[in-house]
């Protein structure tokens, strides 16, 4: 079931396209849920799906293929560090090291404290800039040296605190 507010919200959506092509809102609806659920769960992309009259495989796959899309509960601060060959050669997987040992989890995993999920992710447009990281989906953080790292990661605790 999806709330009232939540129905009005998808219907806003849906109309931006004509009825035979509603199924191209399947994005949006998948960020409504993530920014009201925090994540998208299985039952959230059938709930997409029988709105949109999608197969639910279909909703599934874009939940998938986009790194945007918590597929399971995240920490507040979701930290995207690209790891594709560019930013590899430019300390891309150091910078991921760096953030598994200051924040004592691996990649994939969430602090226990619920702060911090650290990921990789897929090339962010940043090359030139490497290493990159994505804060939250919205935040470009670039030149991440292990200073920068830190003062990042002190900043965002010392954030909670205030």
């Amino acid at each position: 079931m999806i709330s009232e507010s939540t129905k009005a919200l998808f219907d806003k959506e849906v109309a931006k396209y004509p009825p035979e092509q509603k199924q191209s809102a399947v994005m949006a609806l998948l960020a409504i849920v993530q920014k009201e659920e925090g994540w998208v769960s299985r039952d959230s992309e059938n709930i997409v799906a029988e709105y949109l009259g999608m197969a639910p495989i279909a909703v599934h796959e874009v939940t998938t293929f986009y790194n945007m899309y918590n597929q399971k509960p995240v920490g507040k601060y979701k930290l995207n560090v690209c790891t594709n060959l560019p930013c590899q050669l430019r300390d891309g997987a150091r910078a991921l090291r760096h953030l598994e040992h200051r924040l004592g989890i691996a990649m994939g995993e969430t602090t226990r404290d619920g702060m911090f999920t650290l990921q990789q992710s897929e090339c962010l447009g940043a090359c030139a800039d490497s290493p990159v990281m994505l804060v939250n989906d919205r935040t470009m953080c670039s030149f991440m040296s292990d200073d920068k790292l830190d003062q990042l990661i002190d900043g965002l605790k010392k954030a909670e605190q205030a």
